[in-house]
């Protein structure tokens, strides 16, 4: 007989799933076993089941640094209305919430306490840890342990003393550590012990990847925008004036759009940031300071109106999407001026020169993503050391393969243009030369005489508009700050320049795509029951003042408007619907979709959706049967609903196991009946 499964059956009866996500059950195995262990999963792959469920396995309470308020209290909220004793320490506490986790832990009441890194730098708080009796740390976002890293936090350096002092097991997370990161975590975390090490990859093979040259840019995001009506999404913006000018355009479209950015006051992004986790379908126009701290599933899209600054930075903001596994969509609008700010922000900075190489290494690594020629998935993953063994078919390259020529003949011709004018002009002067343009600034400088004067009328001006785009996105020319943009040629260019290497570019990479649309709901028949279901939604978190996806995400709401449960037990069936959450929330759904339904003993519904709780049903119709004995002639007699439940949970397979349950005279009357209907389930 195969031995009961204790973190299945918490999965079911805490978060409401029948099963772990990929690569999630040895990890979570691991930590349950009180073993080190450091895993690096996708953004959105579940890290976070991975150390609250063997929390709830194990004596004692987990310790979890997050460095992430607004992260820590939105998985508070989430845990609780799940059932789990949970509480946080940080410094967006009010002074009650901080002195109801001090009272919870010294009656030792919580299982998992959330901790901002800086507190480990107060003196009372090792011993505050070791009276609440923690017998687990969990690390989030381990990467910034690292000194190199852009989210390095010097307080993380004072978690592997933590470790030693309560020399108990540790378990680190994170969705962004290369191998040099991975190195240095295990050095500071786990004092250079080599960790039990999961490595689950970067793919989030349901986000679809997408770039497009800007071509008239803010009607671009309105059409993208306009496919997607009634989605969450994020819009990325380079500059904070962008993301006011934007949200205006897009209410003036109709959609529901705010802005964010580090200029507005606290008050403001506060309330940008709660307003985005409670209302559906609601769009925030941002710079990259917004996202870190949201654990909203459900966001549908991520756009980026302008280039981000490195490839990291975008792995990280795409991530933002889909983290609840359904399809999600993102699309990266670029173009010249995107990639000769790129530069000119790389070549004006102070720092050292072989940093700067580095930046521009990144950099030319997010423009060969942008300009790549096949699979973008292929391309991105081989940057993090990753093979894909197959096309993803999940990009926009895939689903429509670009038209390739060969432009060696054009990129040389244009590389010599760089070189005979001095290198001192940029595109617009370079194409004026190239397509025989005889403009008063080429007369003037005697560029008309030159031997690549008219020698690129073959292609008109928007195909060499391409060109250039492409071959800086290729890093064969660059702005040049201190000659106002003008390009450049890099090393990359000579081979090219002397014949040496060939050049594949796309054709039509100006023109504008269709948007595509990412069907990601339900069919048209079960879409007024879907929005009902929202509206309900919505009603339960103001009330309660948490964000809607706390009450429930978008995935089981939808399983619930396809499934259509009648009954609680159908409805505990549900995935994402725990024994908490049909408690407190299964009649209020269930009402929505059949009406108005029987009401069930509450020791009834700790048992909904189980096995046990058709042996209660069973258990309750034999009572009733025998009620008046046998003969119906008896003094009445019955079982609590207790008593009944704790039976068909037990199942006890004898006389002398019912005993523990009963007493003799219920015994005699029930005792056989039961044991027949038990051995029968």
């Amino acid at each position: 007989m195969t031995a009961p499964d204790p973190s299945g059956d918490l999965l079911r009866q805490v978060w409401g799933f029948d099963g772990f996500r990929p690569g999630q059950q040895e990890i979570v195995e691991a930590v349950a076993q009180g073993r080190d262990v450091l895993a690096i999963m996708p953004t959105g792959g579940g890290k976070s089941l991975c150390f609250q469920l063997p929390a709830l396995m194990r004596e004692g309470v987990t310790v979890v640094i997050s460095p992430l308020i607004a992260l820590m209290r939105d998985q508070v909220r989430a845990l609780r209305e799940a059932g789990v004793a949970a509480g946080a320490l940080t410094s967006g506490n009010t002074d009650e919430e901080t002195d109801t986790v001090f009272q919870a832990l010294s009656r030792g009441e919580l299982k998992l306490l959330y901790m901002a890194p800086e507190r480990l730098a107060s003196g009372g708080t090792l011993s505050l840890l070791r009276r609440a009796g923690v017998t687990a740390i969990a690390v989030d976002e381990a990467h910034c342990v690292s000194q190199w890293g852009h989210d390095f936090r010097p307080d993380y350096l004072r978690i592997g003393d933590l470790k030693r002092a309560l020399d108990v097991p540790l378990a680190a997370f994170t969705a962004t550590a290369d191998v040099e990161t991975r190195a240095e975590i295990v050095a500071r975390l786990f004092d250079g012990r080599e960790p039990v090490t999961f490595l689950r990859g970067f793919d989030r093979p349901n986000i679809r990847l997408a770039f497009q040259p800007k071509d008239s840019p803010r009607r671009q995001v309105l059409a993208y925008v306009a496919a997607r009506r009634g989605q969450s999404g994020i819009v990325y913006c380079g500059a904070r004036a962008r993301t006011e000018t934007l949200a205006q355009a897009l209410r003036e479209a109709g959609h529901p759009a705010i802005a964010y950015h580090a200029g507005l006051d606290p008050d403001a992004r506060r309330e940008a940031e709660a307003r985005f986790q409670r209302e559906d379908g609601l769009i925030v126009v941002a710079t990259v300071a917004f996202g870190m701290g949201i654990d909203k599933p459900d966001i549908r899209w991520v756009l980026h109106a302008d280039l981000p600054k490195t490839i990291e930075g975008y792995y990280q903001e795409i991530g933002r999407a889909g983290r609840d596994g359904d399809p999600a969509d993102t699309l990266t609008l670029y173009g010249p001026d995107d990639i000769r700010l790129r530069r000119t922000q790389i070549d004006e900075g102070l720092a050292e020169p072989a940093r700067k190489a580095a930046d521009h290494a990144r950099l030319n690594a997010l423009l060969g993503l942008a300009e790549a020629t096949g699979c973008r998935r292929r391309k991105l993953l081989a940057y993090f050391g990753e093979d894909l063994a197959e096309d993803c078919g999940n990009c926009d390259l895939c689903q429509v393969p670009p038209k390739l020529f060969d432009a060696t003949q054009a990129v040389r011709k244009a590389l010599s243009a760089i070189v005979r004018t001095g290198e001192w002009f940029g595109a617009t002067h370079l194409i004026d030369i190239l397509t025989g343009n005889t403009t008063e600034k080429v007369r003037e400088r005697g560029h008309d005489n030159l031997p690549t004067f008219g020698v690129g009328r073959d292609h008109s001006r928007a195909q060499w508009q391409a060109i250039f785009r492409q071959m800086m996105g290729r890093d064969l020319c660059r702005p040049d700050p201190e000659r106002h943009g003008a390009l450049h040629l890099t090393e990359a260019a000579h081979p090219v320049l002397r014949g040496e290497e060939s050049v594949t570019l796309r054709q039509d990479t100006t023109a504008s795509k269709p948007a595509t649309v990412l069907r990601t709901q339900v069919s048209e028949e079960d879409e007024p029951l879907l929005s009902a279901l929202k509206a309900k939604r919505r009603a339960l978190a103001e009330a309660a003042r948490v964000p809607a996806y706390v009450i429930f995400p978008d995935r089981t709401l939808i399983e619930m408007a396809e499934k259509r449960p009648q009954t609680l037990d159908q409805m505990a069936q549900v995935g994402g619907v725990g024994a908490k959450k049909l408690e407190s929330y299964g009649r209020d759904f269930l009402a929505v979709i059949a009406g108005e339904v029987p009401d069930m003993h509450p020791q009834r519904r700790k048992l909904a959706g189980r096995p046990e709780g058709a042996l209660f049903d069973r258990l309750v119709a034999v009572q009733a049967d025998l009620l008046r004995g046998p003969d119906g002639t008896e003094k009445p007699l019955s079982c609590s609903t207790a008593q009944i439940r704790r039976i068909a949970e037990a199942r006890p397979l004898d006389q002398a196991g019912l005993a523990r349950h009963l007493d003799q005279a219920r015994l005699d009357r029930f005792g056989a009946a039961f044991l027949r209907e038990i051995a029968a389930a």
